[in-house]
């Protein structure tokens, strides 16, 4: 697959992700925010199982020990991503949930220089203070006008850089896509079950009534978006791959106008457009500056 290829794969899956806000929710208008992620993702694992198997008869190398934890760690990393971002979705709108979430694509070249000791390209620092502002204006211009829901959707973008990091290492590495989407979807189902039976209730109502919803973010955002995430990551950078699925920021704001009627004022989209600024000269400008070195003559 070329890198072109791959990107484009990463976009299909931001335009996926951009609707799946919508029905995340919606959802939650009839069932809790645990179970819908558990019903997601164990329909995601169902979606995932067949791929993964025909996968590993195929491997030319048997699975260890190892590649399953790292595949579990990058489970952990999708699960808390998820629960933030889905709790998130009770205090805040759709289109700030979109742009919010889309801050990983600062976030990724961040925990890239934490965790993995890579020196940062000079345009991540004044990114992220873009970024910080355009919140500053998607929120009204006051700080005080982000609600509860707004710092749990930062918190899930940077949980969301995470994974896209570890997905990043693990992926390549393994030549396992297929087991590593199958994994993580697993860890989400299972831990959303286990917390869910402890502090939520659920009823065949109140399945049936986000059933829709269940569907689509099971089989199309979870199911074949994140895969087509993991496929597009073996053969791109993480913080190429951000800057393309951070589309769904995007989208998100379209079907949320499109769908849900929501409204953003002037200012919230001179704010969403200085966040997506951001996302795109963190990823443009070392891309720039990296061809001109290359240029250079001896």
């Amino acid at each position: 697959m070329t890198r072109v290829q791959a990107n484009l794969f990463l976009l299909f899956s931001g335009a996926i992700w951009g609707a799946g806000f919508v029905a995340q929710s919606t959802a939650m208008q009839a069932i809790g925010p645990l179970w819908f992620i558990t019903l997601r993702f164990a329909i995601a694992t169902l979606v995932a199982l067949p791929l993964a198997i025909v996968e590993t008869r195929r491997a030319p190398q048997p699975l260890t020990g190892r590649t399953v934890r790292n595949f579990a760690f990058v489970g952990l990393a999708l699960f808390a991503g998820a629960v933030t971002q889905q709790y998130g979705l009770l205090t805040t709108s759709v289109t700030n949930s979109g742009f919010l979430t889309g801050l990983y694509v600062v976030f990724v070249p961040v925990l890239t220089v934490i965790f993995l000791r890579r020196k940062p390209h000079w345009i991540i620092w004044p990114g992220a203070l873009m970024a910080l502002f355009g919140i500053f204006l998607l929120s009204g211009g006051a700080l005080s006008s982000l609600t509860g829901g707004d710092y749990l959707t930062i918190v899930c973008a940077l949980f969301w850089a995470l994974q896209m990091m570890l997905v990043g290492i693990f992926a390549p590495s393994s030549g396992r896509p297929m087991l590593l989407s199958m994994v993580q979807f697993a860890v989400c189902a299972v831990l959303g079950c286990v917390v869910a039976m402890a502090i939520e209730p659920l009823s065949m109502e109140a399945v049936k009534g986000a059933l829709p919803e269940i569907l689509y973010a099971g089989i199309f955002s979870s199911g074949v978006a994140f895969i087509c995430q993991v496929v597009g990551q073996r053969y791109t950078t993480a913080p190429q791959a951000a800057i393309f699925l951070s589309s769904e920021a995007l989208f998100a704001a379209l079907f949320g106008v499109l769908l849900l009627g929501e409204i953003i004022t002037p200012i919230g989209y001179v704010g969403c457009a200085i966040i997506f600024a951001a996302m795109l000269v963190v990823e443009i400008v070392p891309e720039l500056t990296k061809d001109r070195r290359a240029q250079a003559p001896a």
